[in-house]
């Protein structure tokens, strides 16, 4: 009865720690320096969760305090791998990635966003990707200029 117990956690452990990839975008990994060194530092906390989980001694635990760590961590080393550092913007006269833009959206009041890359994205805290459809739709533009998204008008108000 033990080795069947033993085989039924075996598995069941060796599911729980053969965690798919986290899915890797198909947009080019453009990062600001902000956003690289935050790759850097998330690669590094993975690095060390499964640093401190490899001094588990049960092995079937260790296993099971490994498996984010380890996604996390092939996740992250090819995040920083391909990322395409791009500076701040030396012009605030057009929208490019790393500008902090303030737009309208109809009667709603004034947003104001920096769009950076897909990992650095914080809606929430004031930033989006470039690969969002709101910044799609205003790179490149110009305060002044409206266009739109999701059948709603964005006029942007400032650049900076």
């Amino acid at each position: 009865m033990s080795v069947a117990f033993t085989k039924e956690e075996s598995s069941e452990t060796a599911a729980e720690t053969l965690l798919p990839d986290r899915p890797i975008s198909e947009h080019p990994n453009l990062v600001t320096l902000t956003g690289l060194k935050q790759l850097q530092a998330n690669l590094d906390a993975a690095r060390a969760a499964y640093d401190a989980a490899n001094e588990i001694e049960d092995v079937n635990e260790k296993r099971r305090q490994q498996a984010n760590p380890l996604r996390d961590a092939r996740y992250f080393a090819e995040r920083v791998h391909s990322a395409e550092m791009i500076p701040d913007p030396v012009s605030h006269e057009i929208i490019a990635f790393g500008s902090t833009v303030t737009y309208t959206r109809d009667d709603n009041p004034p947003q104001t966003y920096r769009i950076v890359g897909e990992d650095e994205a914080d809606p929430k805290s004031g930033s989006i990707s470039f690969a969002s459809p709101v910044a799609r739709a205003l790179m490149g533009k110009a305060v002044g200029d409206v266009v739109e998204v999701n059948e709603q008008d964005l006029e942007v108000i400032s650049i900076a």
